[in-house]
């Protein structure tokens, strides 16, 4: 590892050179079926030929101008992605940590304007919403915070998919918002129970509490809808977005419904590079993809195949605890710590990653094949069988 860098990540010892589709190849020409897609990131795989054209052909007529001015393809994704979603105004950024810094921004400008000194935000156990301050905060994960106290303040933490301790709340004048991931990612894909969401928007709307949702992992059409919220027949007052919008270039986006798409007025919150032409023109290209392709009703399906197909592979293995997931997104919990198989997959030539621990969470591309998820299914057996 290079000692001009700073040493912020535990990098594997491979360096990837390009990629096509599901694949990548490493320097030393090595194949590997990419069943992470960057952590969610590269829905439609590396280098799809829309995203490209559309950064190509935008990187040589207009990269950046700033929001001083008129933005066409900035007003272009936020009429698209308030239309697939329901709801009614966006602010571009560059980043999932950003979009929920918005966000947070957002539900304390509502309180303070509700007349509540000290606004606080509920958030849950093992959640995660980014590196800065704020969103660091706002993390479930005390590991992920040590040595960054004083944490920012205005932050109350209940148990995931828990709807009695929110409730035991309802009396706390100071709440404004409760800021949820409609499934975990970093916490190890959890999926709450079916009327967790609906019961949740519910008691947002008797409390008056803006409902906040983080699908930076989930969106795009990664559970097998647009918008993981979807699969529960709510809307969210506030959406945090990324990833998967980009497919590897850097965007991000806070959403906001009718009941809040005032709050931000002129002055109120900004970014210099977010939402410029080249990363709006990326994005619509990616939702253009989505749609033509059809890639949603596929993620569905796919997830499904690749569920079904895990559970048979591994279904009678003592130390599986649980397959779980929505779409592609997948969790294989196991009974021990695990994070060795992430290098031992390199070795096979499928990438992977674990998370919370005990949980391999695989987050292949939208466009895999049912082939190419066997032979995901089949190395992971593998590697399961010879690291058991």
């Amino acid at each position: 590892m290079s000692e001009s860098l700073m040493q912020t990540y535990a990098r594997q010892g491979v360096a990837f050179e390009r990629g096509q589709g599901v694949w990548l190849w490493d320097s030393e020409g090595r194949q590997y079926l990419d069943a992470l897609a960057g952590i969610a990131v590269c829905g439609l795989g590396h280098c799809h030929p829309r995203v490209t054209a559309a950064i190509q052909e935008q990187a040589a007529t207009l990269v950046h101008t700033s929001n001083l001015f008129q933005a066409p393809y900035q007003e272009q994704l936020g009429e698209r992605l308030c239309r697939l979603a329901g709801m009614s105004r966006a602010f571009f950024c560059n980043s999932g940590t950003e979009a929920n810094e918005a966000a947070i921004k957002l539900a304390r400008l509502y309180g303070n304007r509700k007349g509540i000194a000290n606004p606080a935000i509920v958030t849950a156990h093992g959640s995660f919403h980014g590196r800065t301050m704020a969103a660091l905060s706002a993390t479930g994960n005390p590991a992920i915070q040590a040595g960054f106290e004083p944490l920012v303040p205005g932050f109350e933490q209940v148990p995931y998919n828990d709807i009695a301790a929110l409730e035991a709340l309802s009396d706390n004048p100071d709440i404004v918002a409760v800021l949820v991931e409609p499934i975990t990612g970093e916490g190890g894909v959890v999926v709450p129970d079916p009327d967790y969401l609906p019961k949740l928007r519910a008691l947002c709307d008797r409390n008056g509490w803006l409902l906040m949702l983080d699908e930076i992992q989930t969106g795009m059409g990664r559970t097998g809808a647009w918008f993981a919220f979807q699969h529960a027949g709510i809307v969210p007052d506030v959406m945090a977005l990324a990833k998967g919008l980009g497919n590897g270039f850097p965007i991000g986006a806070c959403l906001a419904a009718d009941s809040v798409a005032d709050v931000f007025q002129v002055g109120n919150h900004g970014t210099t590079f977010g939402g410029n032409p080249l990363a709006c023109r990326t994005a619509l290209a990616v939702i253009d993809a989505i749609e033509e392709e059809d890639l949603v009703a596929r993620a569905a399906a796919r997830g499904e195949y690749l569920r079904g197909a895990l559970e048979q592979a591994l279904g009678d293995r003592a130390d599986v605890r649980e397959i779980r997931g929505r779409g592609l997104m997948v969790g294989i919990e196991l009974d021990r710590p695990c994070g060795e198989l992430v290098g031992a997959g390199l070795e096979r030539g499928v990438i992977i990653n674990v998370t919370a621990g005990s949980v391999v969470r695989l987050l292949p591309p939208l466009i895999i094949s049912e082939a190419e998820l066997d032979q995901l299914v089949d190395g992971i057996a593998k590697l399961l069988a010879d690291n058991g």
